[in-house]
């Protein structure tokens, strides 16, 4: 292609571009781009998926069986203990995907007496383990609060919706009571 056809294809396209929109247009169609861009970073799933879940957890003082009921964690679970499933109290058993949606809880750590903020996430993808349930319904809330109410299978957004157990992660301490 010789330079003079690139020429007036460019001089040509330029002249079409500078009839069909102004500066002004222009500016805020390149703002919203950039605007855009740069708020990319900011969406929850790039962080959420880069960390595992022992590094998002803050550090919370540990006390008690993991596998037992009245472990403070569990203040407001319902559904079988991931630790008694082949998972910990933070990772699904192996096998299982963790439910993206999840229910909160407030829970008091005896060993500091502080509360904290737990994220009780299903694990979702072979069928439920039918060891360790629990029914802790500490601040349940009916199900049209959804994200307080424990009764729903949250297993929603993953491959399967078949229930196994029940993950709780601290995700902080409360600063309101």
């Amino acid at each position: 292609m010789a330079r003079h056809d690139v020429d007036g294809w460019i001089e040509a396209a330029a002249r079409r571009l500078a009839r069909t929109t102004s500066r002004r247009g222009f500016l805020g169609r390149a703002g919203t781009l950039l605007f855009g861009a740069a708020s990319l970073p900011l969406l929850p799933v790039a962080r959420a998926s880069a960390q595992t879940n022992a590094a998002r957890e803050p550090a919370a003082p540990e006390s008690g069986d993991a596998t037992a009921c009245d472990y403070w964690r569990y203040c407001s679970i319902d559904g079988f203990l991931a630790a008694c499933c082949g998972g910990t109290q933070t990772a699904c058993p192996p096998g299982t995907e963790m439910s993206r949606v999840t229910w909160i809880g407030t829970c008091r750590n005896p060993v500091d007496g502080k509360d904290y903020i737990v994220s009780y996430n299903d694990c979702c993808g072979s069928s439920f383990c039918g060891r360790c349930f629990c029914n802790r319904n500490e601040g349940d809330r009916p199900v049209y609060l959804a994200g307080k109410s424990n009764d729903i299978n949250w297993c929603m957004g993953t491959t399967t919706t078949a229930y196994s157990s029940t993950v709780a992660i601290v995700l902080g301490v409360a600063t309101e009571s």
